[in-house]
């Protein structure tokens, strides 16, 4: 209850024009490990590591799930390499490849949020090989969404958007998928895809793409009687807004979403860290610095994101208007002169 107050008390400051206090920032992740095993095949020696079982690795994907979506970056990137190489060494083969292709998802979205586009490439590669040899639906759709951010962030928007809507179709028509699941999934991914038509610039695009996301995560909420789904498309829909310049737009939708009520620290830190970019788009830096605070109080290792170094550095020319500015800069990784 206490970090759902806090939570609404940040999002109340975003929207107005009180500052507050900074905390601090860890250190950010290390991705040298993962780095070592998808380019060497290494794996550091991990204390009381014991042989792998089929229930040791179930555990490591449920703890890898837990660690991202607690932003505990730095965690998970010294965990990762070690779970990888384990769920590999089990038999039998296909549900070892789809164990390797859900933790090598994770491993995906770990080097976007570090920022490593060459990581992103090839373990986008690895996660897609290794699920289409296990053959489970769900998993190859991840995946392919996973290749779809790869190519997006590789400047191949056409592409990369083409990657997505294309999954999107291939798992509708998946009926070994239950339909809750391949719903929510078929959502993710028509929300990805409009991210990125945003990003082209393809404004017709991108607005049908994330209606048929918000379509597709109604549904499976109403199968399943949750609201994940339709609150992640939401947070995309505010990342479309954005990405098309239309800053005032994301920030009134903002304005309907409780940050309390996002599942997970990951998903609340990505939330005001598009508020902070909305803000800044338009124009006003103390709100946006408000909620770059609020991101750091929701998920401290998430303000190393690029994204957040970006309005970090554009909000450093309001530094004599905006108190705290350059030290929330450092802690960011920007390097300060």
């Amino acid at each position: 209850m206490r970090r759902r107050e806090l939570l609404a008390a940040a999002a109340a400051a975003v929207f107005t024009p009180v500052l507050g206090t900074e905390p601090a920032a860890a250190s950010p992740a290390p991705l040298a490990p993962l780095e070592e095993l998808v380019l060497y095949g290494t794996v550091g020696t991990i204390p009381g590591q014991r042989e792998p079982t089929a229930s040791s690795i179930q555990a490591s994907i449920l703890f890898a799930r837990q660690d991202f979506r607690a932003a505990r970056y730095d965690a998970l990137a010294q965990a990762l390499p070690g779970w990888i190489a384990a769920a590999q060494s089990i038999s039998p083969a296909e549900e070892s490849t789809r164990n390797v292709a859900a933790l090598y998802n994770l491993a995906v979205r770990l080097c976007i949020k570090i920022g490593d586009n060459g990581l992103v490439a090839i373990t986008s590669d690895r996660a897609l090989t290794a699920a289409r040899a296990g053959g489970d639906g769900l998993i190859i759709a991840e995946a392919q969404r996973m290749v779809s951010s790869a190519w997006r962030r590789q400047g191949h928007l056409s592409r990369a958007t083409d990657i997505a809507v294309r999954a999107a179709h291939d798992l509708q028509r998946d009926a070994s998928v239950p339909e809750t699941a391949r719903l929510a999934a078929e959502g993710d991914l028509f929300a990805t895809a409009a991210y990125t038509a945003a990003k082209l610039g393809d404004r017709p695009y991108a607005h049908s793409l994330i209606a048929e996301a918000a379509d597709k995560a109604r549904a499976a909420g109403r199968a399943s009687g949750q609201v994940d789904g339709v609150q992640g498309v939401a947070l995309h829909h505010l990342s479309v807004h954005y990405e098309l310049g239309d800053s005032g737009q994301a920030i009134e939708l903002a304005r309907t979403v409780n940050p309390a009520t996002l599942p997970t620290a990951e998903r609340q830190a990505r939330f005001f860290t598009d508020v902070a970019r909305a803000f800044d788009q338009w124009g006003k830096p103390e709100q946006a610095f408000r909620a770059l605070l609020a991101a750091e109080q929701a998920a401290p290792q998430e303000i190393r994101r690029s994204a957040v170094r970006e309005v970090a550095t554009d909000l450093l020319r309001h530094d004599r208007s905006l108190p705290g500015i350059r030290d929330f800069a450092a802690r960011s990784g920007l390097q300060l002169g």
